[in-house]
């Protein structure tokens, strides 16, 4: 019960998080281009990765917070099905280079972003 219950909590404080950031960015940036759920993404992926890495090989934090923050809010943060849906409107909407950008520096960042959370952690 405790696993569901961290999870819950991380979870829920993740998709406020998600959606308050992404109203803040949607306000400021309004291009054509879904930077709210890029930029999201991106900093959630870094911040999986240097918290997986620091949370186990360096801090030996306890399981219930990696599952919280990992699964939960992290989780939540992030989201790969609004990707998704964006990237299907934009093609659906004509904009077929801003789709293909959009896809490509998703995935091309997104995994540096996990290297470089992941190397960032192991100098610590």
């Amino acid at each position: 019960m405790p696993n569901i219950l961290v999870i819950a909590v991380g979870g829920a404080l993740g998709a406020l998080s998600r959606y308050a950031l992404g109203v803040w960015i949607s306000n400021k940036w309004d291009q054509g281009f879904p930077l709210h759920t890029f930029l999201i993404n991106i900093t959630g992926t870094f911040l999986l990765g240097f918290l997986h890495i620091l949370f186990i090989e360096r801090l030996n934090v306890n399981p219930l917070w990696r599952l919280g923050i990992g699964v939960g809010f992290l989780g939540a943060f992030t989201t790969f099905s609004t990707f998704g849906y964006e990237v299907i409107a934009l093609l659906e909407g004509g904009s077929f280079m801003t789709a293909g950008l959009y896809t490509l520096l998703s995935i091309v960042v997104g995994f540096t972003g996990v290297a470089l959370g992941v190397g960032l952690a192991r100098l610590i």
